[in-house]
């Protein structure tokens, strides 16, 4: 069956999946052996927030861009599947970034024409919070100027270095050079309370489970072996097949992202993350359990956010901490499998916003999408893989062709 195929022959196939999974292993048992390991990683996060240390992984882009990263900060990303980079923007960059992108909100009246087209997005429809007030748009100058810029560049391809490239056909993909993954913009007020978004993993929901490529990626907990299954472990990765829906991307992406252009933390309704890579096996073996409805894997839903949450993963749930406070300039990383959520309110004094920027490396999925993408950048339309809104066809302002550097034409496949 296409993994594109929708309709009820889905649950049938989603139940023959579950068999033969099954087949091969005694789920009951490889998921008791992984429940255990991952209820000893969540005392080991919460020991850690206790004693009010960050759990997430720090390092400064001026080690990153002189190549002095420790070997312990290293491994400690490796783990943990996320990291903060400090200081990859000056303060005063991102702030003007982040007046320059209120300004270019404003002067378009942005919300009066979100609001007539509230509704083509439903990613985030099937999960336990309010919709996130995520602005779409895509090209006004500060977003396309923080994803060309050297700085950006640079701090990829050290977080595209963090993986292991080999693969059967040759390297995966190259961490040297990246294509440009248009995404969006988060402006949060503060005090507000309907930007919640419970958690979730991206890049994927059943297809988790159904997809080949991604059978051959997490073959070893399939298999009940979770201490054999290597996250870092690129082969396949970019060999995925998504089911098509808006806000579902169809870039592999090494690291999901967004760089800070204010001051926000705890208590700010901002990111919030499971800071356990291998938390994957958790969720993938839970969803073959038998109390599960056999056309389901637990909350998994064709171009849906894959959530987690108590009731199915109720283990997991206390690991999910804060980030620590980060300020404009600073970006936050997380590894493509690693649960992640927004807090529900937002107690702080001042506004929470972040241009969304991930880590997309040289591939050819990733650059057939890129291909695909350049047209819409031409023409101010949303991203392919977004819900077709188009607000910034007219908007005065955006960026365009002239605004690109050489790096950034070639990023955008131009």
């Amino acid at each position: 069956m296409n993994i594109h195929t929708t309709g009820a022959n889905t649950a049938d196939w989603i139940e023959q999946t579950k068999s033969d999974l099954r087949a091969s292993v005694d789920v009951e048992q490889a998921f008791a052996k992984v429940r255990d390991a991952m209820r000893r990683e969540v005392d080991a996060v919460r020991d850690t927030a206790v004693k009010g240390a960050s759990v997430i992984p720090e390092v400064s882009f001026e080690t990153v861009r002189d190549a002095k990263v420790s070997r312990t900060d290293i491994n400690a990303i490796r783990q943990r599947g996320c990291a903060i980079v400090r200081g990859v923007f000056p303060r005063a960059v991102a702030e003007t970034w982040n007046t320059e992108l209120g300004d270019y909100l404003e002067s378009n009246d942005y919300i009066t024409k979100a609001r007539a087209k509230a509704g083509l997005d439903t990613y985030f429809g099937d999960l336990a919070d309010a919709q996130p007030q995520i602005y779409g748009v895509y090209w006004s100058r500060p977003q396309v100027m923080a994803r060309q810029a050297p700085e950006m560049a640079i701090t990829k391809r050290f977080m595209n270095s963090l993986w292991d490239t080999d693969a059967p056909s040759g390297p995966e993909f190259d961490p040297d050079k990246d294509f440009a993954y248009a995404d969006r913009t988060r402006r949060r007020a503060p005090g507000d309370t309907t930007l919640g978004l419970s958690p979730h993993m991206d890049a994927g929901s059943y297809e988790r489970w159904v997809d080949p490529a991604f059978q051959k990626i997490y073959g070893a907990i399939f298999a009940g072996r979770l201490d054999d299954y290597d996250p870092w472990r690129a082969a396949f990765r970019t060999q995925t097949r998504e089911f098509a829906s808006p806000a579902v991307s169809s870039m592999f992406r090494t690291f999901q992202g967004w760089t800070a252009l204010t001051t926000q933390g705890p208590g700010d309704g901002t990111l919030r993350l499971l800071p356990i890579v291998n938390a994957v096996g958790y969720v993938l073996l839970r969803g073959l359990q038998h109390d599960v409805t056999e056309g389901e894997f637990c909350l998994a839903r064709p171009g849906r956010a894959l959530g987690v949450d108590a009731t199915w993963h109720p283990d997991l749930m206390d690991g999910i901490v804060p980030i620590p406070s980060v300020e404009p300039g600073d970006t936050v990383w997380w590894h493509p499998d690693v649960v992640h959520a927004v807090g529900n309110e937002h107690h702080g004094s001042e506004y929470a916003n972040v241009i969304y920027i991930g880590a997309s490396p040289a591939c050819a999925k990733n650059e057939a999408y890129a291909r695909r993408q350049a047209p819409h950048f031409l023409a101010g339309k949303s991203a392919p893989d977004f819900a077709a809104e188009d607000h910034e066809v007219d908007f005065v302002g955006r960026a365009v062709l002239d605004d690109l550097t050489e790096l950034g034409r070639g990023q955008m496949g131009l």
